[in-house]
């Protein structure tokens, strides 16, 4: 892996293997945090889907009454429930920027799972890219990890609603 190339985020949430990977992809749109930092569309987000399967697709619709969409990405990996993976493709990347890729695993322990989360491929990206912010490649790193692990805190409280 090429330095600054990827963000790893991890966090356990006490409930079954199972109903963590649900929680995830089924409840996408409950527990993503809502506000510019997370969703697009300005003063008219809209819903977020993801397509439980393999060649699904996640989108988030916005604009007046949601006729507006983004493809975030394309599900390259389904299994159910230890594991998916998909493409990443940020509102602001062009025709002809690689995708990134975020894996997602779920690993079962005795009193619930840990999801661990990597988004990874921006060494493809060239330097000045937008997603980036103008930022330094550490620093975009480290405030990607940080934007990562508070939506899977956000998917953690959904998940664990009496904790």
């Amino acid at each position: 892996m090429i330095a600054g190339d990827q963000v790893r985020v991890q966090t356990f949430v006490r409930v079954p293997l199972a109903a963590a990977f649900d929680v995830f992809t089924l409840e996408l749109d409950a527990w993503w945090r809502h506000g510019p930092a997370y969703r697009i569309g300005g003063k008219q987000p809209g819903p977020l889907h993801l397509e439980p399967k393999l060649g699904g697709r996640i989108y988030q619709q916005y604009g007046a009454n949601g006729s507006a969409l983004h493809e975030i990405g394309t599900i390259t990996v389904w299994t159910p429930p230890t594991h998916f993976a998909f493409t990443w493709r940020g509102i602001n990347f062009r025709a002809g920027d690689p995708d990134t890729i975020v894996d997602v695993r779920f690993e079962g322990t005795e009193t619930g799972t840990r999801v661990t989360l990597e988004h990874r491929g921006f060494a493809a990206l060239r330097d000045d890219h937008p997603v980036r912010h103008g930022t330094a490649v550490a620093e975009f790193i480290r405030d990607l990890g940080l934007w990562w692990a508070s939506l899977l805190t956000s998917m953690r409280e959904r998940a664990e609603p009496e904790a």
